[in-house]
């Protein structure tokens, strides 16, 4: 995709799921809408409850998922969506650029905004911009990366 690294993955499905007290309770602001595959996914209201949001990581510990990510629509118009991603229970408080989320996010906002091509903003404290193609049972995602590590394997003769 545009000379970005570009990686195939599966696509999570989105089982709708009710929005709970404890959803509200641990990100501050009650959800519009949820969704459970192997991670949480919460909707938002806002760009702005996203990126102010401040997890109770005892409270994520408790709500179900692997992952817990929440998501709204962007209020950058260079953006489709915007998102967070948490994983307490794998010792990640936040995950600062999640491809595996976006295996359930991006399905949402395909579905949400009629079109296939989805370019999402991961809020936080690094940032980082995914570029996605819903392909159905599969989701593309690309970006930049940076070279920070060369490794060589050895296999027994």
């Amino acid at each position: 995709m545009n000379g970005h690294l570009q990686m195939d993955f599966p696509s999570y499905r989105l089982n709708e799921v009710a929005v709970t007290p404890e959803m509200t309770a641990a990100f501050g602001v009650r959800p519009v809408a949820a969704y459970q595959d192997r991670d949480l996914l919460c909707v938002l209201p806002t760009a702005g409850d996203v990126r102010k949001c401040r997890p109770r990581t005892a409270d994520l510990l408790n709500l179900p998922g692997l992952l817990q990510s929440i998501t709204a629509a962007s209020d950058d118009k260079r953006y489709d969506c915007v998102s967070r991603s948490f994983a307490p229970k794998l010792a990640v408080a936040e995950d600062p650029v999640c491809g595996s989320a976006h295996c359930q996010i991006v399905p949402y906002w395909a579905d949400q905004l009629g079109k296939k091509q989805v370019t999402a903003f991961q809020d936080s404290n690094r940032t980082g911009v995914l570029y996605c193609e819903d392909r159905g049972s599969r989701v593309t995602i690309a970006g930049d990366a940076v070279l920070y590590s060369r490794g060589e394997l050895l296999l027994p003769d």
